[in-house]
């Protein structure tokens, strides 16, 4: 039998030290959480921010390994993800006082939809900004500042952080998180259902599938 190549061989080690995308996905999730740790742990020593730890380590995964590689990892924490969107929303809803809520009366209401509203103005202009100078035309611009308007997943995860630490306006900060995801998701998902068809062709719309 004549010996193997050296191709041969190289691919053979390779699949031998193969790691499972499962297993560098519980890799990568333990090392966020121990990033987010450290912050804990060298607060008063060192300043260092957790996330974004997590942020430039995840830049550095997108750099340094190749594009399938990184394409099943995102897939991977993707299906992950569905199951934390729903655990974070459950933990957001229970930790809304409706009491609270009840006795802020329409004054505050009030006051809320006005929050509301000015965050996604800045919101919108932010879009169309980052939209300058790109091929899209009008309608194709104002499309996306519509896809945008929703305020949901980021919204909840950061509602409750001033309640969580204790501060006095906690309640306040999440009444108006929760107010402005009621008002913005179907806002947005209404929008887009009634302008996708004249504001995109169907050119546009295959070549983004």
């Amino acid at each position: 039998m004549p010996p193997a190549s050296p191709a041969a061989h190289h691919r053979h080690a390779g699949h031998r030290h193969h790691v499972r995308n499962s297993t560098k996905t519980i890799v990568i999730l333990g090392v966020s959480f121990l990033l987010v740790a450290a912050e804990a742990w060298l607060k008063g020593r060192v300043p260092v921010s957790g996330l974004l730890a997590v942020v430039s380590m995840a830049c550095a995964l997108r750099v340094k390994t190749a594009a399938f590689v990184s394409r099943r990892l995102a897939e991977k924490l993707g299906k992950l993800w569905i199951c934390a969107e729903v655990t974070l929303f459950v933990l957001v809803g229970a930790a809304v006082d409706v009491r609270f809520a009840l006795k802020a009366g329409a004054a505050a209401a009030m006051i809320f939809l006005a929050l509301a509203f000015r965050s996604l103005a800045f919101r919108s202009l932010g879009v169309l900004l980052c939209l300058a100078g790109t091929p899209l035309g009008r309608k194709e611009r104002l499309f996306c500042v519509v896809a945008y308007l929703p305020k949901a997943t980021v919204q909840a995860a950061i509602g409750s952080v001033s309640l969580a630490l204790g501060l006095p306006c906690g309640q306040m900060v999440l009444a108006v998180a929760v107010l402005a995801i009621l008002i913005t998701a179907p806002l947005g998902a209404i929008g887009m259902d009634a302008t996708y068809r004249r504001w995109l062709s169907c050119a546009q719309t295959a070549s983004d599938a």
